[in-house]
């Protein structure tokens, strides 16, 4: 391993140990931050290839908040950038959740903490509002992505859809159109 690929291992160890230890609700709730570090502070990745990486995640198996630290790690350095991200983003949880279980049953009973509870669910919620207000002004550029986007929303909300079912049909229609502007640019140039 070269000195830049160790350099970038142990910065994304850092990122991600702090997305891990300062994010609650899980990897919805990490998205922001993670944007925020790679994207706009570190700009290891623009912002439309991270849109991408975050639909791949969502649609592979296994926790987002794993598979985005491990993709985004093997992105910027490979293999040792996978893991020192993947580490980095599990370590602070398996740490706290330890110290947890340790002392759980003897708080929750009080009242204090089903009331924190209730305020970080909260503020996750008001996260995850945030993401897509930012991941929306990326990724809806047209009127065609905001009705499949529109209609997406409406397949995972009201019909209960499959994510990996509703992403591959946006996939499919998003071919589809790029298929329709090449014929009619083909067409136009005759």
């Amino acid at each position: 391993m070269n000195k830049e690929t160790l350099k970038k291992s142990l910065k994304l160890f850092t990122v991600f140990f702090r997305i891990g230890a300062f994010t609650f609700g899980g990897g919805y709730a990490m998205i922001p931050y993670i944007q925020r570090e790679i994207v706009e502070k570190n700009k290891w990745i623009e912002s439309d290839e991270i849109l991408d990486i975050f639909a791949i995640v969502q649609s592979a198996p296994g926790v987002i908040a794993v598979n985005s630290s491990t993709f985004v790690g093997y992105r910027i350095a490979g293999l040792a950038g996978a893991v020192a991200a993947t580490i980095g983003v599990v370590l602070p949880s398996y740490i706290v959740l330890t110290v947890i279980a340790l002392f759980f049953y003897g708080f929750k009973n009080y009242p204090f903490v089903n009331e924190a509870f209730y305020g970080i669910q909260a503020g996750v919620a008001a996260l995850m509002s945030s993401v897509v207000y930012r991941l929306g002004k990326t990724a809806l550029k047209s009127v065609f992505a905001f009705i499949l986007a529109a209609g997406a929303f409406l397949a995972l909300t009201v019909f209960g859809a499959s994510a990996i079912l509703v992403l591959v049909t946006a996939a499919v229609l998003g071919l589809a159109a790029m298929a329709v502007r090449n014929i009619k640019a083909h067409e136009k140039g005759r």
